[in-house]
């Protein structure tokens, strides 16, 4: 499960990784705490380039009879994307990537939970893999939102939770977010564990289970 996650750049160094110059998000801030049924930056293949914008995260497909599902569709495994096929659908069509440069996943220490910050080891900004739909309700008011693929863990993780969130490549991004690109056997072999070589952990406060802190001293690490 992918729960919780930073992204602490700048639009513009989002912009320029993304190599896209059409953004829609107009007070964007860092988040040090993103949660469930916020609105999150994220981006979408849009013609011929990239389009950052936000959307909410906790999904709710087009087909569902109302918008509860949001708070409870929040990842949604790669294993379910190619098996049924109304989310194979989503897979084909409607990806988007969710920008990060850290996620958090609590870690069992025998009576305690100790939340910890995976990240690159050079701290750099990542490619989350989600997909999202577009809900109408009855007024036909539009509803945007997105879930964060999991998969099994790779050797870091799976010391600290038995899922995480599918973290593309650098060389996927571009195929991923390529809207001409339906074809779900080709993009599911995309969703695997990413090299944990790349990758490190640490302790990080208690203060990040709260969903309203969301604060730069949330990243510090701390002593387990």
């Amino acid at each position: 499960m992918c729960g919780r996650y930073t992204i602490t750049v700048s639009m513009e160094e989002l912009m320029r990784i993304y190599n896209t110059p059409d953004m829609t998000i107009v007070n964007y801030a860092p988040k040090y705490n993103a949660a469930p049924t916020q609105y999150i930056p994220a981006v979408i293949g849009s013609g011929p380039g990239n389009r950052i914008g936000q959307l909410r995260w906790g999904l709710v497909p087009s087909w569902a009879k109302d918008d509860k599902s949001g708070g409870k569709m929040i990842n949604i495994r790669a294993e379910t994307l190619t098996s049924k096929p109304s989310f194979r659908r989503l897979l084909s069509s409607r990806r988007c990537v969710i920008p990060a440069d850290g996620f958090y996943e609590w870690q069992n220490l025998g009576s305690a939970k100790q939340p910890m910050r995976i990240l690159m080891r050079d701290g750099s900004v990542f490619s989350m893999a989600g997909i999202y739909d577009i809900w109408v309700d009855t007024e036909g008011k539009k509803l945007a939102t997105c879930s964060i693929i999991t998969t099994e863990p790779n050797e870091l993780t799976a010391e600290i939770h038995n899922r995480m969130p599918v973290i593309l490549r650098p060389e996927a991004v571009d195929p991923w977010l390529d809207r001409s690109n339906q074809d779900a056997d080709r993009l599911a072999k995309l969703l695997k564990p990413y090299d944990p070589g790349e990758m490190r952990a640490y302790p990080v406060s208690a203060k990040v289970g709260n969903v309203r802190n969301d604060s730069r001293d949330l990243i510090d690490e701390v002593q387990p």
